[in-house]
């Protein structure tokens, strides 16, 4: 364990007013064998998704996923789907629509500020951005994520992933990516102590960065629309990728499935991310 990791651990820890093993994985139960078609990460040895299985990304509620899925992401309010390899969307650098109200009231020093008011990220006007300036903000900040990235593990996912890396791009010049960096940096290490694998989620620019801080896997939202794919490609063993009908179109899709430089793993689903039954629904695979 590195001098870094101890000072992280501790400072969390004092903020966070709880205990936590340093030695990364729980012993309470022995790990889940792992299948022989799955990869495992050169950084932490933990098991990944299988590079080969089918994928679908249910950020906008569980259901029972189309035949031939065993990899599925859920937000970590949901349950696992509990079929093979289940993915926990963790929003480790905003708030999410339904927080935002309470957390700009218990932590107004923990986001960005704007004019006395919380920023207000322009893409999604219900959210807040988290200041990720100064160490001690990431200590706090890690010590607020850390309980939603153990609640993964002890929900029976096996890995994180965490969302808004980029919030630095709208933060009117409040955050770099210096910061952003060192905040994923300590995630990784929260993922790992909990026993999970993370994903690095977009930011093709910072892949490399990112693999170097320990990250195992990337899950990637239209790298073929944006033509960004080996970016994540040539540094991950993994790579997932959502594409969304009103980017890449329905009727582009099977010719991209096609593409040599599609990640190995692509989906098209619905912008919304909606479950079946809602008019909007859409979800269609890749041939493996």
């Amino acid at each position: 364990m590195t001098s870094l990791s101890i000072r992280i651990r501790s400072a969390i820890l004092s903020a966070a007013g709880v205990a936590v093993l340093v030695t990364g994985c729980s012993t309470d139960e022995p790990p889940a064998p792992m299948p022989p078609s799955t990869a495992t990460s050169a950084n932490s040895a933990l098991r990944l998704p299988d590079p080969h299985a089918g994928f679908d990304y249910q950020l906008g509620g569980g259901y029972a996923p189309p035949p031939g899925v065993t990899t599925v992401g859920r937000d970590r309010t949901d349950k696992p789907a509990g079929i093979g390899y289940d993915i926990c969307y963790v929003n480790g650098f905003q708030t999410q629509p339904a927080d935002s109200k309470e957390f700009a009231r218990q932590h107004p020093d923990l986001l960005v500020q704007h004019d006395g008011k919380p920023l207000i990220d322009p893409d999604w006007p219900d959210e807040h951005l988290y200041d990720t300036s100064t160490d001690a903000k990431r200590v706090a900040l890690a010590a607020i994520v850390k309980p939603w990235i153990d609640g993964c593990k002890s929900s029976g996912f096996d890995a994180v992933e965490i969302d808004n890396l980029d919030s630095y791009t709208r933060s009117g010049d409040a955050l770099t990516v210096e910061d952003n960096i060192a905040m994923a940096t300590i995630f990784a290490t929260l993922a790992h102590d909990a026993g999970l694998a993370i994903a690095q989620k977009n930011t093709v620019e910072e892949s490399k960065r990112l693999r170097a801080a320990g990250y195992d896997f990337a899950v990637t939202e239209s790298c073929i629309e944006y033509d960004e794919c080996a970016g994540y490609t040539e540094q991950y063993p993994v790579v997932l990728d959502i594409e969304y009908t009103d980017e890449l179109g329905k009727g582009a899709f099977p010719g991209a499935c096609n593409s040599t430089n599609r990640a190995p793993v692509m989906i098209m689903r619905d912008h919304y991310l909606v479950t079946p039954g809602h008019a909007d629904y859409y979800y269609q695979g890749c041939p493996a």
